[in-house]
């Protein structure tokens, strides 16, 4: 029994090659996707004849699908089988993709979209999941989640540049036949490479955990997303009340169930604190302002949707560079102060960005850029390798799936209130340049709050073992 146990710890500690290849691919293809109508909006909105609030949800109805899946697929990928999960997410997006690529109109295109976001959320949370169950604690794993980390901020940058590229070749509903094609192919080489893996004991499914928590999730980001146009629309009121009714039902529900979908007692945890909190304030402080940047570099600085993703890249490239090495860092620096550190550089960052004006010149944003990039490469490594160590080993994906649902409902609110203050005072050239500089500072003082949450909370807990039962 010794003999054939030490083989398969030591597969585990260095993990098979498909067990991060395939989930960081899945990463790069959905965070491209993602962000993929950035760059163009103006075409899609033409061809499906949208206004301006249907334009509002051609660019984030994605987040609905995406927020409300991902927990929900964390769980069950968990108790079901992570491959399984994997392979029929990218399948999903295959199937939805298409729905995109012929959308007649921008109620199909949308519905499309927030199918494509519910698929990415199986593909993101199994992934991280399978590299938590296939790579053991310790080096390896730290340059495993750095990797799955790289490829969100690479797959931020090359979205927009792809898209344009690809809707200069042949119109923009391109893009969306190569998501097709990339989806099929990284289905198929999943269902072959891929090694089964799932929680040693299996949870039922919790179908009112699932039902109040998906539809809470919903409902609170079709709210932020409605709210663009008007938060005291009653549309937006109807959905902000439901939502609360909803996730408090989920809180209730949770704490009553034997084996709840959310382990209620993981809050009591100041490392799955902060690998929430964490995410939470990526999507707020920096997905939220580097979303609306290409948009304001266009309208203030004149740059085409192209150069406006070049220009970004400088951000992204050095966040997927730094993550990628992320794991050289030594050892004995704590995660909480690694965060801290990196949450304080991304406000440094922002507060050399808040310069923007009309007759200026695109590195006049650059050293900003960088050192931002820099930060989100420490943050998105450090937040990925947290999101999996900070719950039990047979919950990574649950563990991943409240990561990036805090991170997708920080970006949706994130892109919300920087577009508010960004045209609070117009939208000629010179005011919206003074609401971007003032989004800027705003997020930056809240990534600096952030930083200093991580240097107060202390985690002397040992690495996580089975959880408690939740109080009844």
């Amino acid at each position: 029994m010794t003999t054939l146990a030490a083989p398969r710890a030591a597969r585990r500690a260095s993990g098979p090659p498909a067990a991060l290849a395939l989930p960081a691919a899945a990463t790069l293809l959905a965070l491209m996707n993602y962000c993929a109508p950035a760059a163009t909006l103006a075409d899609t909105a033409r061809g499906l004849h949208a206004g301006a609030t249907a334009q509002i949800w051609l660019m984030s109805s994605i987040s609905l699908g995406l927020s409300a899946a991902l927990l929900a697929a964390g769980g069950l990928a968990d108790d079901h089988g992570r491959k399984r999960t994997f392979v029929a997410g990218a399948a999903a997006l295959a199937a939805s993709s298409v729905a995109c690529a012929l959308a007649p109109n921008a109620l199909v295109f949308v519905a499309g979209r927030i199918a494509q976001g519910a698929a990415s959320a199986a593909l993101l949370v199994t992934g991280l999941g399978i590299i938590g169950a296939s790579f053991g604690q310790g080096p390896r794993r730290a340059r495993a989640t750095g990797m799955w980390g790289a490829m969100v901020g690479l797959g931020i940058a090359l979205g927009p540049i792809g898209a344009a590229g690809l809707t200069v070749l042949g119109g923009w509903r391109l893009w969306y036949w190569a998501t097709v094609a990339a989806s099929v192919l990284l289905a198929v080489a999943a269902a072959r490479a891929l090694e089964e893996s799932r929680a040693e004991r299996p949870r039922g499914v919790d179908v009112p955990g699932l039902a109040t928590m998906s539809l809470g999730i919903a409902a609170l980001t079709a709210a932020i997303t409605w709210g663009r146009t008007g938060w005291t629309a009653p549309g937006v009121l109807a959905l902000l009340a439901a939502a609360a009714v909803l996730l408090a039902a989920f809180v209730l529900v949770e704490a009553r169930r034997r084996e709840p979908l959310v382990d209620l007692a993981l809050f009591r945890r100041p490392a799955f604190l902060l690998s929430v909190t964490g995410a939470l304030v990526t999507g707020l402080a920096v997905i939220g302002v580097m979303t609306y940047l290409a948009t304001m570099m266009t309208l203030v600085m004149g740059l085409s949707p192209v150069e406006a993703a070049l220009v970004l890249a400088i951000w992204s490239a050095l966040s997927f560079a730094v993550a990628l090495q992320a794991h050289r860092l030594p050892a004995r620096l704590p995660v909480r102060r690694l965060l801290a550190g990196g949450f304080a550089l991304a406000a440094v960052g922002e507060f050399a960005m808040a310069g923007l004006a009309p007759d200026g010149h695109w590195w006049r944003l650059a050293p900003g850029l960088a050192v931002a990039g820099v930060a989100s490469g420490l943050t998105n490594a450090m937040l990925a390798r947290l999101a999996v160590e900070s719950v039990p080993a047979d919950r990574a994906s649950m563990g991943a799936g409240a990561n990036n649902t805090a991170r997708y409902i920080g970006a949706s609110l994130g892109v919300a209130v920087v577009g508010a203050v960004a045209t609070g005072s117009g939208h000629d050239p010179a005011a919206l340049a003074h609401g971007t500089n003032t989004a800027m500072v705003v997020s930056a003082v809240a990534a600096l709050a952030y930083a200093a949450l991580a240097l107060v909370i202390r985690d002397r807990r040992p690495a996580p073992g089975p959880l408690s039962p939740v109080p009844r």
